[in-house]
């Protein structure tokens, strides 16, 4: 039984491997060609605006502004400031088209919060999140 057992886990590691090496190939993404710190850097922005639209969705779902405020600040014009040059400097012109205006979103979004009903805040985030899936569909950071 122990051996069926590990013949049936091989197998699905080795499918799975072989399924992200086929999706590897197919995957058109422009790739930023980030070494590994600069890729630790990067992914930890990305998770910090994941982070800040999971806040601000919460914070319009209890209606509490100030969580709305703090959430999209951190991902503001401070965090695009504050990217290491490194990273910078790689980064494709097609992509800052696309990170700046997204940033600026952040800060739209802070203002709003003082005085936007909720639904429209829920719409505008809306908006601001199809600017993170352009970019998450047009780049790769591996």
């Amino acid at each position: 039984m122990k051996k069926y057992i590990h013949s049936i886990l091989f197998l699905s590691f080795a499918l799975l491997a072989t399924a992200s090496l086929a999706d590897d190939a197919l995957d058109t993404r422009t790739s930023l060609n980030l070494n590994e710190v600069e890729k630790n850097a990067f992914f930890s922005e990305m998770r910090q605006m994941l982070s800040s639209i999971q806040g601000v969705i919460m914070g319009i779902g209890t209606e509490n502004r100030e969580l709305i405020i703090q959430s999209a600040r951190a991902s503001g014009n401070r965090m695009a400031r504050s990217t290491p040059e490194s990273i910078r400097q790689k980064l494709p012109q097609s992509f800052k088209k696309l990170g700046a205006p997204t940033h600026l979103l952040f800060e739209e979004l802070v203002i709003r919060a003082d005085s936007d009903d909720m639904a429209t805040l829920a719409e505008f985030t809306g908006q601001l999140m199809r600017q993170c899936l352009s970019c998450h569909t047009q780049f790769k950071a591996n």
